[in-house]
This record gives C-alpha cells, sequence and structure tokens, in this order.
C-alpha cells in the first residue's frame, strides 16, 4: 500500500512514477533520516502519543535500520519513491504495524528539509577538515621553500619581488576566509524544522526545541511556512562553495603556469601528473586542470539552485525536490579537490634558481628605489619619474637589473632631474652604493616592512601564527 495513495483509484502511470521518483539521489539522506526518526520517535513519547513499549520498539527498528545502512545492505525500491518511504517501509516491516505511528505530526516537508539540514551540517564538518589539510600543505611548503624569491605580478606582468612563503600564505588566507564562511552557514542552517509539519504546524502537542535538542540544533524555525519552503541555507553553502573552489581554480591555474617549462619553477610529481596517449614528451598537471575545470559546474549549480528558487511561492512545491543534486555534487567536488591539491602541494618540487632568476627580471626592485629617494626626501612623483629614466637606460644598454647600473647612471639620473633635493642628493658620497643597494632584490623585500607586507621578519611572523592556528 502507498503510504499516501488512500484518495487514489489508479495505480501512477510508469512514466509518471520513473519521472518523480528521487531514491536515486535522496538515499543519500538515509542515515540523517534515520537520526531524525531517532529523535521525533522520542518526542512523541514525550508528547504522550506514544506508549514507553512503542518507543522502545520503533527505536530499536530504527537502529537496525541505521546499521544496515551503514553496512550497505539494504536494497532501495524505486518504486518507493524516495528514501522516506523506503526507510518507513522498512521499519513496518520490521516492527509490525506500530510502524505506521512513526509518521504522526509529521510531513515529508519537514522531515526531508531536517534531513537536508543535518547531512548538509555534516558535509560542512568534513570539508573544514579538507580545507585545514590543504592550509597545513601549503604551511608546510612556505616553511620548507618560503625563503626562495618569486615576481610577484600584476597584469600577469613582473611588479616587484616577494618571498615564495608570502605567496603561499595568501592562498592560505583565502581558504581560511572559506572556513569562516562555511562557519557562518552552519550558524543559519542550525535550526531544525521538524514540526512545520506540512505547512501549518504539528497538530499535537510536541516540544519541538526539545527534538533539536536532541539532533544536535540550536533551535526551531520560527514559522511552519518558512520552515519547509526555506532552502536560503542551501543557497549559502553552494555560494561558500563556489567561492571556495574559484580559491582553488586560482592556485591551480598558477600552479599549471609555474609547472610549464618556460617557468620551471615547480616540478608536479609524477603520482600527481598523466601522459599523453600520442606524444611521450607531454607531462601534465591534469588534477589541477580538472579542478579549474570543475570548478565551473559549481558555480553553475549555485545559478541553478537560485533560478529554482526565484518563482515558487509559500510553501512547499515538488521543484525542492530538485535542490540535492548541486548541492551534493558540489560538496562531492569542492571535497575531492581539497584532498588532491594537498596532496598535489605535498609533493611538488621548487626550483629556487629558476624562481630566483625571473624574481630578477623585468626590473621588479624599481618600486623599492623609487622608495628609497623619497626616504631622503625627494617627492614620490619625481621619485617615479627618475627611476623610469633609470629603467629605460637599463632596458637601451641590455643591463638586466637595476643594481646592474654603474655609479655614473644613478648620478646622473639625479643631476638632471628639476627636483634640488635629487640633484643635491648626486653629490652625496656613497649615494650611488645605498641606492644600487635599494635595488637588490633582498633591498627589495626588506623595504616592505609592513603588517602584511614581504619583508622576511613579517612573512615568518605569519607564517609562525598560521602554524600555531593549524596546530590548536
Amino acid at each position: 500500500m502507498r503510504l499516501w495513495g488512500g484518495r487514489f483509484d489508479d495505480e501512477p502511470d510508469a512514466r509518471m512514477a520513473d519521472f518523480t521518483r528521487s531514491i536515486e539521489v535522496d538515499a543519500e539522506l538515509a542515515l540523517d533520516d534515520l537520526a531524525g526518526s531517532i529523535a521525533h520517535v522520542r518526542g512523541l513519547g514525550r508528547a504522550g502519543l506514544l506508549t514507553e513499549d512503542e518507543v522502545r520498539t520503533l527505536e530499536r527498528g530504527l537502529v537496525s535500520l541505521r546499521d544496515d545502512v551503514t553496512a550497505g545492505r539494504v536494497a532501495w525500491d524505486p518504486s518507493l519513491e524516495d528514501v522516506h518511504l523506503n526507510l518507513e517501509t522498512l521499519l513496518t516491516e520490521r516492527v509490525g504495524p506500530v510502524g505506521g505511528k512513526l509518521h504522526t505530526g509529521r510531513s515529508r516537508n519537514d522531515q526531508v528539509a531536517t534531513d537536508l539540514r543535518l547531512w548538509t551540517r555534516r558535509a560542512l564538518g568534513r570539508l573544514d577538515e579538507a580545507l585545514i589539510v590543504l592550509e597545513r600543505a601549503l604551511v608546510d611548503l612556505a616553511d620548507r621553500e618560503g625563503d626562495a624569491v618569486i615576481p610577484g605580478a600584476t597584469h600577469i606582468q613582473p611588479a616587484q619581488p616577494v618571498l615564495f612563503a608570502h605567496h603561499l600564505l595568501a592562498y592560505v588566507e583565502m581558504l581560511e576566509r572559506d572556513r569562516g564562511r562555511l562557519t557562518d552557514a552552519r550558524v543559519r542552517l542550525n535550526v531544525s524544522p521538524l514540526g512545520a509539519g506540512a505547512l501549518a504546524g504539528a497538530g499535537y502537542p510536541l516540544d519541538r526545541e526539545a527534538t533539536a535538542a536532541d539532533l544536535g540544533f540550536d533551535g526551531v524555525t520560527a514559522n511552519s511556512l518558512d520552515a519547509v519552503a526555506d532552502r536560503d541555507f542551501v543557497v549559502e553553502v553552494q555560494a561558500a562553495l563556489a567561492l571556495s573552489m574559484v580559491h582553488l581554480s586560482r592556485l591551480a591555474e598558477e600552479i599549471t603556469w609555474w609547472s610549464n617549462p618556460r617557468f620551471g619553477w615547480v616540478r608536479v610529481a609524477d603520482a600527481f601528473s598523466t601522459g599523453s596517449s600520442m606524444m611521450p614528451n607531454k607531462k601534465n598537471p591534469d588534477p589541477a586542470e580538472l579542478v579549474r575545470g570543475r570548478t565551473a559546474g559549481v558555480i553553475g549549480g549555485l545559478a541553478g539552485t537560485l533560478t529554482l528558487l526565484k518563482g515558487l511561492p509559500l510553501a512547499y512545491q515538488r521543484d525542492l525536490q530538485e535542490d540535492k543534486p548541486a548541492l551534493f555534487a558540489a560538496v562531492a567536488t569542492l571535497d575531492a579537490s581539497l584532498r588532491v591539491m594537498a596532496g598535489l602541494v605535498e609533493t611538488l618540487v621548487i626550483d629556487r634558481d629558476r624562481m630566483r632568476k625571473a624574481a630578477e627580471e623585468g626590473y621588479t626592485t624599481a618600486t623599492a628605489l623609487a622608495d628609497a629617494l623619497v626616504r631622503r626626501g625627494v617627492p614620490f612623483r619625481t621619485a617615479h619619474h627618475i627611476v623610469g629614466g633609470l629603467v629605460g637606460g637599463a632596458e637601451a644598454e641590455g643591463i638586466p637589473t637595476l643594481a646592474g647600473l654603474p655609479d655614473e647612471a644613478y648620478r646622473a639620473a639625479l643631476d638632471g632631474s628639476d627636483d634640488p633635493v635629487a640633484r643635491s642628493l648626486a653629490k652625496e658620497k656613497g649615494i650611488a652604493a645605498a641606492l644600487r643597494a635599494a635595488s637588490t632584490v633582498e633591498g627589495s623585500l626588506a623595504a616592505a616592512d609592513v603588517t602584511g607586507g614581504t619583508a622576511p621578519a613579517r612573512v615568518a611572523a605569519a607564517l609562525a601564527a598560521a602554524k600555531a592556528r593549524l596546530a590548536s
């Protein structure tokens, strides 16, 4: 007997039954559905709607089902539409007619809303762990190779030298924000819809707060209509997952470029590479490329859920059955992406010499040289112009770095300025040596001595703070 079939004379058309069933997707909620049912049974007992014997019988049956689901011993019946009807039918087969009392005061509407919140809460815990794993991999690499120097870039052009550790810690900051967004989302999703019924609230004196506490919720939903129709938490979590995937995609993009022989800054381990079916020379960073590619699917899933919700009136609509595939897929994709990226980062081999050579290209110390002039009283715009002239002169002479300029080039640039301070500096003894020191990679790094800057002492402090946070 169908659990909802009392007012129907005809059996569902096979096409309709196939189209509407969801067991292939929502079987994922089985453990959460059983947890919610156990708490609901206890609530029915507290309300006097079940005897103590009935509570014990139902709870034993639900626990045995939980064991079977965990062990993979349950065969789902597609004719029973969804996970809820499958589990209730299996329970009734085990405990007898008392199984028919399980659904007292509950609708599939508040049931699935509760299940999905429980599932999402568990998923957030798993994702937080995976985020920490990748953070640790980045921090360990920064600790191991962080004093290597790379060219920081803007517009994909060499800009200023930065410590490799500084670059890696930028991704740690992104991942920490990802963790924060998941924590924030958990706060808003962690309320119980159970007891909202189909839309108007349960017709029995259920203690919703006590049942919510049994399930580890912080409270209960305040409005029964909103309780069964709300999927804000799904959107919020998907948005956080999409942004986290974007962060991973940016890291994947950089590793893909860095491992190209024209860069040669890193070598991806064989265990995280693939070859070509045609070209024997190829070594491809496929995991990074697939992370980049799968980001599109997570972003698309978020857009799909928002579009799903935009035209739905209150309260529950069957459209909401479609909220799960994109959420489940996004969680699985981010979880797998975090773990494969952690492995890739853990096994990267760094070529410090190639990084250093790249950091010296493109006159990346020019800003530090201009700052050195400003510290000696030259207005910044004047200093900018002077250093720009030095860069142009070095480029014309084929001198690859500002630190490689002869003394007379520094003095001539200062003496040719309209600024009296600059002209007076040209006559100072040792000015060329001082400016040359500022023009080195080490001088440029040391000059960025502010909180969050790339000066070695600042990066060391940031790295120590990250290690301490992760250790705790």
